[in-house]
């Protein structure tokens, strides 16, 4: 069994996340479920001994079902906000997410079987012009994607207000 690098403290959560930048087309690839009404960037938790290069391309893969490739780290990202998680009571997260930008395969196509949490997962290649129509997360993506950057950037936001 894997683990995560993340813990729990009664209602607070701490994670340390892997997450992709799929741009093909003018367009960035979201993942979306039943439970939730928001698309939400395509990644997950780093497992312990992972580097999070190796866990950004296992989540695509996983998630995709095809193999992409890192291409550069591009953000370094504090994300501070609310999220229940299904459960009854609301937890207050701390997350450290790091976001690589991945090379383009020159497709759209996908072989997604994913699940989260146990509810299957649909893949979504949302337009970039035209993200700000969508409840997407995370709120900086827009505006990232459609500025021009020099280096890794370090971005913090709090939802939680």
């Amino acid at each position: 069994m894997e683990y995560n690098c993340g813990f729990t403290d009664g209602n607070k959560w701490f994670r340390y996340r892997a997450v992709a930048i799929i741009v093909e087309n003018g367009k960035v690839l979201y993942a979306k479920n039943e439970m939730d009404d928001y698309f939400y960037s395509i990644g997950g938790g780093v497992h312990m001994g992972e580097t999070a290069q190796e866990a950004v391309e296992r989540e695509v893969f996983e998630e995709t079902g095809v193999q992409y490739e890192v291409d550069c780290l591009a953000v370094i990202h504090e994300n501070f906000f609310y999220d229940s998680f299904g459960l009854q009571e609301k937890m207050d997260c701390h997350e450290i997410a790091l976001y690589f930008i991945m090379k383009p395969r020159g497709t759209t196509e996908l072989n997604s079987k994913s699940y989260t949490r146990g509810i299957k997962e649909t893949m979504h290649w949302l337009p970039i012009s035209e993200l700000e129509k969508y409840k997407a997360f995370p709120l900086f993506m827009k505006e990232y994607l459609q500025s021009e950057h020099n280096g890794v950037e370090h971005i913090v936001t709090d939802e939680r207000i």
